[in-house]
């Protein structure tokens, strides 16, 4: 196993092979992880881009608005990039709410540099020599998000527990891009709206 420690409000891109894993722990509980995939064995979308991680074709696919133990991550293609193969926490994994970004944070009164999700996904592929012209929309591991009975989106406390963990599966050569949300403005990293790291064990490439 290597193991790898990435700092809050930092993101990172990881290289797996099909069939490897990596086990994502949350060392205090509250901290949302935001997460992409991109093929990478060389499919593209019809647009010329890469492959990558859509949750609309998740939501459609999984007839669910959540990821779930048992459940896939789609490419735009409608074929699997991942599996959650396990999961510790009480499940319900977000695929509704966007990436936060410039705008958003923008809207909440923060300068122009605080760190964001859609910041740390661009600059983390840059990292590795890849680029993408947008952002995807994102899931949100360890992120509480639920529908209200006309249609609202409400955002909740976080509820695993520290050293919850989920495993993910990858169905096909990808890279992995996740965020330690750097969100310190609203509670969705817990009530004290601090971000904090995560921890990566990624098994042997298969």
């Amino acid at each position: 196993m290597t193991t790898i420690t990435l700092a809050a409000r930092m993101g990172g891109a990881y290289r797996m092979k099909a069939g490897q894993t990596v086990r994502i722990e949350n060392p205090y509980g509250t901290q949302a992880v935001d997460a992409w995939a991109l093929a990478d064995d060389g499919a593209e979308t019809g647009d010329g881009t890469v492959q990558y991680s859509s949750m609309e074709h998740t939501r459609s696919v999984n007839s669910s608005i959540y990821v779930d133990k048992g459940l896939a991550v789609m490419g735009m293609d409608r074929r699997p990039l991942f599996t959650m193969v396990e999961d510790t926490t009480p499940g319900h994994h977000d695929t509704q709410l966007c990436p936060c970004n410039g705008p958003l944070y923008a809207d909440l009164d923060q300068p122009a540099e605080h760190r964001s999700c859609a910041g740390n996904f661009h600059d983390a592929l840059s990292q590795i020599g890849l680029a993408m012209p947008f952002t995807p929309a994102s899931l949100n591991l360890f992120m509480r998000v639920a529908v209200g009975p006309e249609g609202e989106v409400l955002r909740q406390l976080p509820e695993a527990r520290p050293g919850d963990h989920v495993t993910l599966r990858a169905d096909r050569d990808i890279v992995l891009v996740l965020s330690a949300c750097p969100q310190d403005v609203t509670p969705i990293n817990g009530p004290d709206c601090i971000p904090r790291e995560i921890v990566l064990q990624f098994s042997e490439a298969a």
